[in-house]
């Protein structure tokens, strides 16, 4: 039987799909017609149930996924495929705490609350009380959010916890908070990033220059379908391409002795050896001095 109060997902035989939450006396309608809310009850999920049009509907129980598509929107919202990666680099998981910025319509703190579980902990803020509302609204709606807090709050004032094990920026400009950034998080934290443009992701990557940062990780996800036709086996027409720039680092403490030992690409030699020309300059300078 499916409890009263589940999100139950209606798929119709030409594949539309409906995300609904069952409510006693609250029968589902649709141009398929009608099914009574007290016989899915008495279903289990994976049945199929008929409608009083006659029109066999297939009954199935609401995901992770299928949450993160149903979400109440009113900014454009991070794609599923990018929130389980984010949430497998940042170590969401039971016990942890999670700092996020930039909460928007809250898909991204509603997939960290499924992973943290019970005991994890995430700390997410917002500018623009209307988004954090949203995001809580949304967090009730999917049955999550007792492990997460939420702040209408100016991160340049800094964040609303610290020690955390991970933090997520999804920002315009996370490169002007660096500092509250690292004020936030534990030593060896892992820190994420989502941004939309190159001009964008190069100058974050300036600012994480700077450090204390490294393990630097820039990437984009991407899905594409096949048609599941065993003899006319294919890729689908569409996919999902580029959705934004993936950056992961980790707030590290810099080790000359372990920083010498590394391989260095162009960018590396030519900085070093500015700073040996630098030195050499500062020297005969010196002994100019000197000699006078």
């Amino acid at each position: 039987m499916i409890p009263y109060g589940s999100l139950v997902i209606y798929v119709t035989p030409k594949g539309r799909r409906y995300l609904k939450r069952l409510e006693a006396g609250q029968d589902w309608h649709s141009n398929d017609g009608t099914l009574a809310a007290a016989d899915v009850a008495a279903l289990d999920f994976g049945s199929v149930a008929a409608t009083n049009a006659g029109v066999p509907i297939r009954i199935e129980e609401a995901t992770l996924h299928d949450l993160l598509l149903g979400v109440k929107r009113q900014t454009q919202i991070i794609y599923a495929k990018d929130i389980a990666y984010i949430c497998l680099r940042l170590g969401a998981g039971p016990g942890r705490t999670v700092i996020e910025a930039g909460c928007g319509s809250g898909a991204l703190t509603l997939g960290l609350s499924w992973f943290a579980g019970p005991t994890g902990r995430i700390v997410s803020h917002d500018a623009r009380e209307e988004f954090t509302r949203l995001a809580r609204r949304n967090l009730d709606w999917a049955g999550l959010g007792e492990n997460v807090e939420l702040h209408c709050r100016d991160i340049a004032d800094g964040f609303a916890a610290s020690g955390a094990d991970a933090l997520f920026l999804d920002v315009r400009t996370p490169w002007d908070y660096l500092d509250q950034t690292l004020a936030a998080v534990r030593p060896g934290a892992t820190l994420g990033f989502l941004l939309p443009t190159v001009d964008q992701v190069s100058r974050l990557l300036l600012g994480l220059e700077n450090g204390p940062f490294a393990e630097i990780e820039v990437c984009e996800l991407f899905i594409r379908g096949w048609k599941p036709v065993a003899d006319r086996l294919r890729p689908a027409d569409r996919m999902t391409a580029h959705t934004g720039f993936l950056i992961f680092c980790r707030q590290q403490e810099p080790s000359a002795e372990f920083d010498a030992l590394g391989p260095r690409g162009t960018r590396e030699r030519k900085r070093e050896a500015a700073r040996q020309a630098r030195r050499e300059a500062i020297l005969e300078a010196e002994e100019a001095l000197d000699e006078a």
